[in-house]
C-alpha cells in the first residue's frame, strides 16, 4: 500500500479539485481511507487492499463532496460528481458496472455522466483564459 498511496493521493487531489501543491483535503480524505484499509487488513481475504482503499476513498469523497465545489484543480469545472466519474472510469480505469454500483447509479447514467464531463473539460480547455484540464 506504501506504494500506491502516491497514485491514490493524485487520485483525492482530482477529487477535491485542489492544486497539487496546496491539497489538505485530498490529503485527509486519503489519510483516511489509509486507516480503514489498514484497520481491516488482517480481515482481508481475496481482496485487492487497493481496490479496498480506492473505493473508501471514493465512498468517503461521495459523503463530504458538498465540501468540494470550485477548487484550481485540473478537474474543477466539474461537479463532485462528475469528478468522481471522471477519476474513477478515466484515472484508475474502473469497469462501469462497477463505478454504477459504487456510486448506486445506472451504468447507462455513468456513461452519460462520463461522456459529459470529457465535453465539459474540452470545452473548458478550449476556452482562453481558463485552467487546461491535464
Amino acid at each position: 500500500m506504501a506504494g500506491a498511496a502516491g497514485r491514490l493521493l493524485h487520485a483525492a487531489t482530482l477529487l477535491t479539485a485542489e492544486p497539487p501543491t496546496a491539497n489538505p483535503h485530498a490529503r485527509a480524505l486519503l489519510g483516511a481511507a489509509l486507516a480503514h484499509t489498514y484497520a481491516v487488513w488482517g480481515r482481508l481475504r481475496d481482496e485487492d487492499p487497493y481496490d479496498l482503499a480506492r473505493r473508501d476513498l471514493a465512498a468517503r469523497f461521495a459523503r463530504t463532496a458538498w465540501r468540494h465545489h470550485g477548487g484550481r484543480g485540473p478537474l474543477a469545472a466539474l461537479g463532485p460528481q462528475e469528478r468522481l466519474v471522471v477519476v474513477l472510469r478515466l484515472y484508475e480505469g474502473v469497469a462501469e458496472e462497477q463505478v454504477a454500483a459504487l456510486l448506486g447509479l445506472s451504468e447507462a447514467r455513468v456513461r452519460a455522466v462520463c461522456a459529459r464531463s470529457v465535453a465539459a473539460l474540452r470545452a473548458a480547455a478550449r476556452t482562453p483564459g481558463r485552467e487546461a484540464a491535464a
